[in-house]
C-alpha cells in the first residue's frame, strides 16, 4: 500500500476528514468528533481495507506507561466514531469489527485524489462500496438526486427488511397470476371501459408472464439471502420500475367492485411501491446477516 503523507485530506462517502485541522466535515458542514476517536478514524482511514488491531492502535495513541483502561477507552471511542458516521457495528457501512482481531474501514476512501485499498472481498461489502460510490452500472447517485441515497436509509434489521421486501415480490406474483387466472372477466372489463381491451389485455399478458419468472427469482433470493441480490436489483431496477409503475393500474381492473375512488387511492400507493423496494435493498434486504461482534 502506498505510504500515507502527513496531514493528509481523506474522503469516503458523504464524509472529510481534514488530519491538518482535526475536523471530520459531512457534505461541508463540520460533525463533532475530536480527540482519541479522530485519531482511531485517521489510524483506520490511513489503513483503510486493512485490518488495523487493538494491539496497533493500543502502541499508537496509548502507549506503554499510559495508565488507562485501554479496552473500555477504545470501544468507547469506536462507539463515538460510529455514532457520528451513522455507522453499526451489526450492519457496518465504514468500520467492520474483527472479533479478537481488531478493525478494518470498509468504505472506498480518497487521498488527495487517489483511491486507496483492496476491493472488498465481501459481496455485502463490494455493494455497499459501489453504493456510496454511486457507480452500480447506472445513473451516479448523490444526495441531491430524487432517489434515496445510500448514506439516507435508515439503520434497520436485517431479517425485518427482507420480509418486508418478499411481501412486496408476493403482491405482485399474486397481482400476475390472479389477473391471468381471471383473464375472461379482466376482458370484460376493460371492454366496459376501453376503447382497445385487446391491447390492454395483449399488454397485461405480456408484463404478466415477464413478471412471473422476475418476481419467483427475486423471493428466491431474498428468501436463501444468495449473495449480490443487492447489485443484481438496483441493475434490474429500470425494468422493474417500469414494470411496478405498469401494474400500479391494476386496481382499475376492480373498478366495478371497489370503485374510482379506492382504485385511484390504491393506485397512488402503488406508483410509491418500487422506491419501497430499492430503499429495503439498499437497507440490506436478503443481506447474509452478519454475527453480532463480541466488542463494538
Amino acid at each position: 500500500m502506498a505510504t500515507i503523507p502527513q496531514k493528509s485530506l481523506f474522503r469516503f462517502g458523504v464524509f472529510e476528514a481534514d488530519e491538518a485541522t482535526g475536523q471530520l466535515r459531512k457534505q461541508g458542514r463540520r460533525v463533532q468528533l475530536q480527540g482519541q476517536p479522530f485519531d482511531i478514524l485517521i489510524m483506520l482511514l490511513e489503513h483503510a481495507g486493512e485490518v488495523v488491531s487493538r494491539a496497533q492502535i493500543q502502541e499508537r495513541l496509548w502507549p506503554d506507561g499510559t495508565f488507562v483502561d485501554f479496552d473500555h477507552s477504545l470501544n468507547t471511542a469506536v462507539n463515538k466514531i460510529r455514532d457520528v458516521l451513522g455507522d453499526s457495528a451489526s450492519s457496518p457501512r465504514y468500520i467492520e469489527t474483527l472479533a479478537r482481531r481488531g478493525y478494518r474501514f470498509i468504505a472506498p476512501v480518497q487521498v488527495a485524489g487517489d483511491k486507496l485499498g483492496p476491493e472488498p472481498a465481501s459481496p455485502n461489502v463490494q455493494l455497499d462500496s459501489e453504493l456510496q460510490r454511486g457507480v452500480v452500472n447506472g445513473p451516479s447517485i448523490d444526495s441531491s438526486s430524487l432517489l434515496t441515497a445510500p448514506h439516507e436509509v435508515p439503520q434497520a434489521h436485517g431479517t425485518l427488511v427482507t420480509i418486508l421486501f418478499l411481501l412486496l415480490q408476493l403482491m405482485y406474483l399474486s397481482f400476475y397470476i390472479i389477473t391471468l387466472a381471471r383473464l375472461r372477466a379482466v376482458d370484460e372489463t376493460l371492454a366496459a371501459t376501453a376503447s382497445h381491451p385487446v391491447w390492454i389485455v395483449v399488454g397485461l399478458i405480456i408484463t404478466a408472464v415477464a413478471g412471473i419468472p422476475i418476481r419467483l427469482y427475486l423471493i428466491s433470493t431474498a428468501a436463501f439471502r444468495v449473495p449480490g441480490l443487492g447489485q443484481k436489483f438496483l441493475r434490474l431496477f429500470v425494468i422493474i420500475f417500469a414494470l411496478d409503475e405498469l401494474w400500479a393500474l391494476a386496481p382499475f381492473l376492480l373498478v366495478p367492485q371497489i370503485g374510482y375512488g379506492l382504485a385511484l387511492g390504491f393506485t397512488a400507493i402503488l406508483l410509491y411501491a418500487p422506491f419501497a423496494e430499492r430503499s429495503l435493498i439498499l437497507m440490506g434486504a436478503g443481506n447474509t446477516p452478519r454475527p453480532e461482534p463480541s466488542r463494538p
